[in-house]
């Protein structure tokens, strides 16, 4: 079955900039732990993904987007930039997708681009965090990531407590 959106990187562009931020701020307001707090000022969203597209346009990372014609309605972001003595890792963070489009293969299928795009960059380690609370730990898991660990209390949940952090990682490409 092919699936009914398009998956491509993502760039600078205003409207690209105002969509993530607003996929951003109904992750966060419906729990989704992805480093900030509920309410979300748009202002901050604006800033932490013009910051974050700049830094895909530096070659740091990659940031995808999976379209449905022409709304966005997921992101991942595949994170190149890691210390000289890691060449080998990338990380995956920020993957978020619209509600109405959870359930829908979207994450499963940006996943599967970002790990495309790591082994293309000579990546042969993924690492990733999710919340322990309604995080995704079962897509990363039917994925093939492996679980190493959990650490307790990591981070706030967006609506207040705390949760749980689990740490998977999963070998890629070939060395």
């Amino acid at each position: 079955m092919q699936p009914k959106f398009n998956i491509t990187s993502l760039s600078s562009k205003p409207e690209i900039i105002s969509s993530l931020a607003e996929m951003i701020i109904e992750t966060v307001a419906h729990g989704g732990s992805v480093s900030f707090m509920h309410p979300l000022a748009p202002e901050k969203a604006i800033a932490f993904w013009t910051a974050s597209l700049a830094a895909a346009d530096r070659g740091e990372r990659i940031i995808l987007g999976a379209f449905d014609r022409d709304l966005l309605i997921g992101t991942v972001t595949l994170h190149l930039d890691c210390p000289p003595n890691q060449p080998h890792r990338g990380e995956i963070a920020k993957m978020m997708t619209r509600v109405k489009y959870r359930g829908q293969g979207v994450a499963r299928a940006l996943l599967t681009e970002a790990e495309r795009l790591a082994v293309e960059h000579g990546r042969t380690l993924l690492t990733l965090d999710t919340a322990e609370d309604e995080g995704a730990a079962g897509l990363y898991e039917k994925h093939g990531f492996q679980k190493a660990g959990v650490i307790p209390d990591f981070a706030l949940k967006p609506h207040g407590g705390l949760t749980s952090t689990i740490i998977y990682w999963k070998k890629i490409g070939s060395l």
